[in-house]
């Protein structure tokens, strides 16, 4: 696989229409392959490089989605002489997959760009669980890229086919793979998603066999392979950071750390698709606002009755939208400050432009 090809890497027209302006001015594409501390590997046409943000773009850069992240499409300049490139601009994204940051801090994190597929992977162990399985498929199609959904570690398993069926309660129109590295079964399925130039991410909690899958993806152990504790089937995380792999029979895998605890950041979207099932009942309500508790003529206090609407899975519906209510609320307080915060950052990089100029 020569990776020195950027149609390899995923270089197409919509990439190709918005760096014209950075080709014209002497720069070349790359992409970046992962983040390490202030450092970035970049694929290119002269191979995988490290590179380095330019002062410049850090300056002037208003929060940290404006940095390269995994995933990203760059314009590069290199220095042969030290085989290095320093990063002047993120062209836009086609997708970004974006969650609410770990901790108490109301802000975003962009765990990678530019996906095609979203492999939604839940082993079929211990460590089922459809309530999270939701929880990703709000973001992955929020994200703007296909999800599909992985049931990992089928040998583990005495009831694969009734937990497809838990899931596919869940999953609406989504494809599910069951899949065992161990047995071999299920794995030609995954081939048609991991065609020349397309990105697959790879996400799923600790220990559910995302670094075995892409090491038997790749024919060689690549990723460190924890075993998962015996007295809950729950594996340590075994991946650090997020890393673009290029695969040998074509394809490009994004690698992302175990995340136990998806927090949701823009979901509403991603919401109305996930839950289309009981927001198609809820349009057949008699009242347009109804909140179905006690109004007359609800039609999900009917379905939860007939057993036409799990009561759990409605229950993870509320849950998920207030949760995306009360996200809301503290994003608009928060976009308020970070506005006061852009425009005096503007002000002064406006202000020290008009110096330099000056002198």
């Amino acid at each position: 696989m020569n990776i020195n090809d950027l149609k390899t890497l995923g270089w197409d027209q919509f990439f190709e229409g918005h760096f014209q302006p950075y080709a014209a001015n002497g720069y070349v594409a790359g992409r970046v392959a992962s983040e390490c501390k202030h450092f970035y590997y970049v694929y290119s046409e002269s191979g995988k490089v490290l590179g380095e943000i330019a002062g410049r773009m850090r300056h002037e850069a208003l929060d940290r989605g404006d940095l390269p992240v995994a995933g990203d499409w760059v314009a590069i300049r290199p220095f042969p002489e030290s085989g290095k490139v320093t990063i002047h601009a993120v062209l836009p994204r086609k997708s970004k997959f974006t969650r609410k940051m770990a901790g108490v801090r109301t802000e975003p994190q962009i765990v990678g760009a530019n996906i095609d597929t979203v492999f939604l992977i839940t082993s079929l162990n211990e460590d089922f669980n459809p309530r999270r399985v939701e929880r990703y498929l709000i973001v992955a199609w929020e994200s703007g890229a296909l999800p599909i959904i992985i049931l990992s570690k089928s040998d583990l398993c005495d009831e694969t086919e009734a937990r497809i069926q838990e899931i596919s309660a869940v999953a609406g129109d989504v494809p599910i793979h069951a899949v065992s590295v161990v047995r071999r079964e299920g794995l030609d399925e995954l081939a048609r998603y991991l065609k020349h130039g397309q990105t697959v991410a790879f996400l799923g909690s600790s220990g559910v066999g995302k670094s075995t899958l892409i090491n038997h993806l790749l024919g060689r152990e690549y990723l460190r392979v924890q075993e998962t504790r015996e007295h809950d089937g729950r594996g340590r995380h075994t991946t650090t950071h997020r890393e673009l792999i290029v695969l040998p029979q074509g394809g490009l895998v994004l690698d992302t750390p175990g995340m136990r605890e998806l927090q949701l950041w823009n979901g509403e979207g991603g919401l109305h698709i996930a839950f289309a099932d009981i927001e198609t009942i809820a349009g057949r309500c008699y009242f347009s606002d109804c909140r179905h508790q006690d109004e007359p003529r609800c039609a999900i206090r009917e379905a939860l009755a007939d057993g036409a609407i799990d009561t759990a899975r409605y229950q993870s519906y509320e849950k998920l939208q207030k949760e995306l209510t009360y996200l809301a609320r503290k994003q608009d307080i928060q976009s308020a400050i970070a506005e006061k915060k852009r425009w005096k950052k503007l002000a002064r990089v406006a202000s020290q432009r008009a110096q330099m100029k000056r002198r």
